[in-house]
């Protein structure tokens, strides 16, 4: 993963010096909550329902050992002993003291870690494939553009304050698991027909208010003027993006509102007087950022393993928790390996601190050292050699972390809600709950199979819902809780926006919506149908008339 250089560490503890002092003099009342509120933000703290919310940035969700048991020491000494990790790849703290928070950004730095640029209207964590560098259909590892683009981005003075909060993510695989689509800047990396590294660009994806999968912008950007053209882009938006309306302030607003023939004319012209400047990446410079990831010391391995068969021969649960979190890895002898944050009963998402400390173990033991957080909200060891699989699987059963559920329905996709969030018009964490106990049944969630679901307490989106298979989205009616249900939304290359059914459900009645959803998926698929392919086939109607069937319902 990346190491901090000299100027890197500077910058960070520069940053906690200046915050302390701002603390220190909201806390003295030398400054007003109106001029505190930005400062905070800029250092990734919210003031939430019950208490702080401090949001960690996890850079393209890469850590270290060390790292994440700084995060767990920090959760048990300033906050209740979890932590939350978010479909940013993101760490958040739900319950710091706001007088403690200058400390906490101070012991981060010493792991190099820090909260900057993690809220507010800028430019947000860069994320990427949780296999980045590892995954047999990489064209390219995308984590040293990634971390260029981070750099670029990071104090920006242009775009400090831009009408709204903007994301960016990369990907350098055939198959997207980055949600390039989705954001408002996805960089899609491919060889040309030359075998030359280029770039398709996205723009103007958003999963909140509106969702929209992006549009291309430009099929063919050679990869050195990925900053510039992003800059591009970002100069458009921040010129002409709404200030008078948070709900239609994102640039996939803009977008829409231009069209992207327009929209497009205007950043080419705008790169015009960037293309070739000092943002401009030089083969040098990508290759002294790519010299801050070490290379992974991999053993020459067989590509078979005699241990690792008899145990998954022998042991049904083994064997269930392979097909489901162990995956295929482009080095020869090695594997990655999903710890579900899905334990049944438990807010998806959330680790102890005792559970970092054990990933934190695993992965010195296991995984070199290093291990990545997906955008859905699990942990990853990314090089686990075929023989150390099953001792894992035994140490990460023992503390919670190896439920067999990746990729099923009760791994759920699920934001803190409101529960925690004073933007939530609805709780999050029960609903899940509750359809985990309506799927505690590991036969029958298999013989489901591949299923979405994500769950989020506002139209903000922060759960994903817009994209999931199945879409819960909290809302609010006469002062009270209830829930949309949408169908059809898909991440991935063929990327889709869910389809709301119908008028909204109370939360009783969640766990029951969820089971006719599924009673209609088993009795209309064909064998080698997933879920979402049924619903594409079929359409939404099958599905909307069992739901509703003998129900008066009012629509919100």
């Amino acid at each position: 993963m990346y190491k901090y250089d000299q100027l890197d560490q500077q910058i960070v503890d520069e940053r906690v010096t200046q915050y302390r002092d701002q603390v220190r003099r909201y806390l003295a009342g030398e400054l007003t909550e109106e001029e505190f509120r930005p400062l905070r933000l800029q250092n990734g703290l919210y003031i939430q329902r019950q208490a702080p919310m401090l949001r960690i940035a996890v850079p393209y969700g890469m850590l270290s050992s060390r790292q994440l048991r700084k995060l767990g020491d920090l959760a048990r000494r300033f906050d209740k002993g979890y932590a939350h990790f978010s479909t940013r790849q993101n760490c958040q703290l739900n319950w710091p003291k706001l007088e403690d928070t200058p400390e906490i950004l101070a012991e981060l730095a010493t792991v190099e870690m820090h909260a900057i640029q993690t809220s507010g209207n800028c430019i947000r964590n860069i994320t990427t494939d949780q296999f980045a560098g590892i995954a047999p259909d990489e064209v390219v590892d995308p984590r040293a553009m990634a971390e260029i683009l981070r750099q670029w981005s990071t104090f920006h003075p242009e775009f400090a304050l831009l009408p709204r909060k903007f994301k960016i993510a990369v990907s350098g695989t055939k198959q997207d698991r980055a949600i390039v689509q989705a954001h408002d800047i996805g960089m899609e990396f491919y060889l040309d027909a030359n075998q030359k590294l280029a770039i398709k660009v996205w723009v103007g994806g958003g999963l909140g208010r509106t969702p929209i999968l992006g549009s291309v912008i430009r099929e063919h950007l050679e990869w050195q003027h990925a900053p510039t053209y992003c800059e591009a882009i970002v100069r458009v938006y921040n010129l002409h993006g709404r200030r008078d309306n948070a709900y239609k302030a994102r640039i996939k607003i803009l977008v829409k509102a231009l069209g992207i023939e327009e929209f497009s004319k205007q950043v080419e012209a705008e790169w015009a007087h960037l293309k070739d400047s000092q943002n401009t990446i030089t083969q040098a410079e990508l290759a002294r950022v790519s010299e801050h990831f070490e290379p992974m010391p991999y053993a020459t391995l067989s590509v078979n393993s005699a241990s690792y068969e008899a145990a998954i021969a022998s042991n049904k649960a083994f064997a269930n928790w392979v097909k489901r979190s162990v995956h295929a890895h482009k080095q020869a002898g090695y594997r990655a390996v999903t710890l579900s944050l899905k334990a049944h009963g438990i807010a998806p998402g959330d680790a102890t601190s005792e559970q970092m400390e054990v990933v934190a173990d695993l992965a010195e033991a296991y995984s070199f050292g290093e291990l990545r957080v997906s955008h859905e909200q699990n942990l990853i060891l990314a090089d686990v050699a075929l023989d150390d699989l099953f001792p894992l699987w035994e140490k990460a059963r023992a503390h919670g972390l190896a439920t067999p559920n990746v990729g099923l329905l009760t791994d759920i996709i699920c934001c803190p809600g409101g529960d925690f969030c004073s933007l939530a018009n609805a709780k999050s964490i029960p609903i899940a709950l509750a359809i985990q106990d309506q799927f505690d049944n590991l036969d029958y969630l298999h013989d489901i199979g591949d299923l979405e679901l994500n769950i989020s307490g506002c139209m903000n989106g922060c759960g994903h819902h817009s994209i999931g298979h199945i879409g819960i989205l909290g809302v609010d009616k006469d002062g009270s809780e209830w829930y949309q249900v949408a169908l059809g939304g898909k991440q991935g290359n063929d990327a889709s926006i869910g389809t709301v059914i119908g008028p909204a459900f109370s939360a009783e009645e969640m766990p029951s919506v969820v089971q006719r959803l599924i009673d209609v998926y088993i009795q209309e698929r064909t064998p080698e149908e997933r879920f979402i392919d049924t619903v594409r086939r079929i359409g939404t109607a099958p599905f909307k008339a069992n739901v509703y069937a003998n129900k008066e319902t009012s629509l919100v």
